[in-house]
C-alpha cells in the first residue's frame, strides 16, 4: 500500500503514521547546532535544524524545543568561518571548540524582544546549507549579512 501524505496546516501526517513539521513545499530546513547566545531558555550546543521560508518567521527547531523569531524583529546578521572577540560579547564558547580545524560557518542572529531586550544567537549552519540561509535571510528581513572578512564573504556569496 502507497502511503500518501495529506497536509494539515503546517504539518504532514501520512498513512504511515509519521509527523513531521512542513517547511514548505520540498524544503526540509538546514542542519544548524545553536552554540549559545543570550536566550536562557537554549542550552549551548543544541543540534536542530533552522527553517527559513516561513513569511513572518526564522524558525530553529530542536528535538525537544523550537525558536520562532519574526523576521521584523531581526536588527543583526552576520556571518564568519570563525568566531573573533565581537562574539564573546554576546555568546560563550567551550575553548575546545576554538581548537577545531574544519572549515565551520556561523551564523549570529541579533534580533530585539517585544519588551525591547537585545538577544543574540549563534548557530554553525551546515555547510551545504549556508548560502540559502544567507540568501532567505537576506530577503526575509530586508537586511544585509554582514560579513567578518573577505573570505566569509566570498564562502557566503559565492
Amino acid at each position: 500500500m502507497k502511503s500518501i501524505p495529506i497536509r494539515l496546516g503546517s504539518l504532514i501526517l501520512s498513512s504511515a503514521g509519521l509527523l513531521s513539521i512542513a517547511a514548505g513545499e520540498g524544503q526540509r530546513g538546514s542542519p544548524a547546532e545553536y552554540l549559545g547566545g543570550t536566550l536562557e531558555s537554549l542550552s549551548p550546543h543544541l543540534s536542530g535544524t533552522l527553517f527559513t521560508n516561513d513569511p513572518h518567521s526564522l524558525l530553529f527547531q530542536t528535538h525537544r524545543s523550537a525558536i520562532r523569531i519574526p523576521y521584523d524583529r531581526i536588527n543583526q546578521l552576520e556571518y564568519g568561518q570563525k568566531v573573533d572577540h565581537r562574539y564573546w560579547e554576546a555568546v560563550l564558547i567551550s575553548p575546545l571548540f576554538m581548537l577545531s580545524k574544519k572549515r565551520a560557518h556561523y551564523l549570529v542572529v541579533g534580533y530585539e524582544t517585544e519588551d525591547g531586550r537585545q538577544q543574540a544567537l549563534l548557530f554553525q549552519v551546515d555547510k551545504g546549507s549556508i548560502r540559502a540561509v544567507l540568501v532567505s535571510l537576506e530577503a526575509r528581513t530586508g537586511r544585509k549579512v554582514t560579513f567578518q572578512d573577505e573570505e566569509a564573504r566570498k564562502a557566503g556569496k559565492g
